[in-house]
């Protein structure tokens, strides 16, 4: 089925929670992506190295899971739609905040802040749009959704390329206040999950009780599962794409545009791997989807590591994200399909975050061993080869869940 029919199938309050989650995600990472576009300018500003820089990334990634949780909580206890609104209107504005930082110190503090609203967006609007929409096509708009992450990162790259030398470093950061205008849009067009409601409803009527320890308890493998399946994830998208921007930068020393081309290029691969990949998941099932994704990645190192012109790493940057995000079209859907009804909000997004807070010093990790052996390459072709295998078998040992019915039980 195409996408514009399989748009055409859904109604309009589904097509619009759809869009909320999508476009509340893109956002977010629009205002992450900005920053590590923009790491050697602030280093140069603040008169420090790009690792020192580096550490923002840390922290944002670092607080995530924080996010995470208290969002995703309150988005169980009151709502999806609330809480997203009250979470896209956190982070465009710490992100506003950022470009006003006076010192590195002030601005690791502000990519902290930054986190704990990033964290909590991906969980509150997996739940919101799969509560919403139909099982049938569940894999398709998975891959949509999470390809707002490569919508992000190609919104930061043409920004970058076309707009950095104009306004610095400081004015995209501004930019980055934009998600705001999503605000009356969620408020006004689009309705709370149904199955949420439904919930409630039985929680009045003295049906379905509160979450209690020893529910949490039995949940607790799930949630060990899914915490090591998105370490592996997060280390297949944040090592190949974190790094990237200086490794052109300072490694093949390319202008401004030149970067922006190139992530513009890895953008539109993350986006079709996303959609074919959680298209296919629909036919193979999530875990084979998701396997293959990750081991093809592999033979595609050297070229998206040692091209040598921007032509030839140009076709590497496309063909290791359309893998890369690929693999993470099936991951919206596997998360929110592998989690207890309960804490449908909280699980997927606390353990998406905590994959990130394990591996959230990796950027620092890369830009001191690439400076230390002064070469990028060979520590962006070493970690997709690590994270690939890693990945594919960690989700070798995971359940399949296509086609779980979400209603509440």
């Amino acid at each position: 089925m195409s996408l514009a029919a399989s748009f055409r199938q859904l109604t309009s309050p589904q097509r619009n929670a759809f869009l909320a989650a999508f476009l509340s995600w893109s956002l977010d990472s629009l205002d992450f992506f900005l920053l590590v576009f923009c790491l050697p300018a602030i280093a140069t500003e603040f008169h420090s190295g790009v690792p020192a820089v580096a550490r923002s990334v840390f922290l944002t990634l670092a607080f995530r899971p924080l996010g995470a949780l208290i969002f995703g909580a309150l988005a169980d206890r009151f709502g999806r739609k609330p809480i997203l609104i009250a979470n896209i209107a956190c982070y465009a504005a710490v992100e506003l905040a950022c470009a006003f930082a006076p010192s590195l110190g002030a601005l690791l503090i502000l990519r902290a802040l930054f986190g704990v609203a990033m964290g909590g967006v991906w969980g509150v609007g997996a739940a919101l749009t799969f509560e919403t929409l139909p099982k049938q096509g569940r894999g398709t708009f998975s891959g949509i959704l999470q390809e707002g992450y490569a919508i992000g990162y190609l919104l930061a790259a043409a920004a970058f390329g076309g707009l950095f030398h104009f306004v610095g470093w400081r004015g995209l950061f501004i930019l980055g206040a934009s998600p705001l205008l999503l605000v009356p849009f969620v408020l006004f067009r689009v309705q709370e999950s149904p199955v949420w409601l439904e919930a409630r409803r039985q929680r009045s009527l003295g049906n379905a009780p509160r979450l209690t320890l020893a529910q949490f308890r039995r949940y607790l493998p799930v949630f060990l599962f899914q915490t090591l399946l998105m370490t592996a994830f997060c280390s297949f998208s944040h090592g190949t794409q974190d790094m990237y921007p200086t490794f052109l930068t300072k490694g093949m020393h390319f202008a401004p545009g030149t970067v922006g081309t190139l992530g513009v290029i890895a953008s539109v691969g993350s986006l079709l791997g996303g959609f074919v990949f959680g298209t296919l998941s629909e036919r193979w099932g999530r875990k084979r989807a998701i396997i293959t994704a990750a081991l093809l990645a592999i033979p595609i190192a050297p070229l998206f590591a040692w091209g040598g012109t921007p032509v030839l790493l140009a076709l590497g940057a496309f063909a290791m994200q359309f893998m890369v995000q690929g693999a993470w079209g099936v991951v919206p859907a596997y998360l929110t399909e592998l989690s207890p009804a309960p804490v449908r909000a909280v699980f997927p997004g606390v353990t998406y975050q905590l994959g990130n807070l394990i591996t959230s010093w990796n950027l620092v990790l890369q830009t001191t061993a690439a400076e230390r052996i002064g070469s990028y390459s060979p520590v962006l072709a070493g970690t997709v080869l690590a994270v690939s295998l890693t990945l594919a078998l960690i989700a070798f040992l995971g359940r399949e869940s296509r086609g779980t019915d979400l209603t509440p039980a």
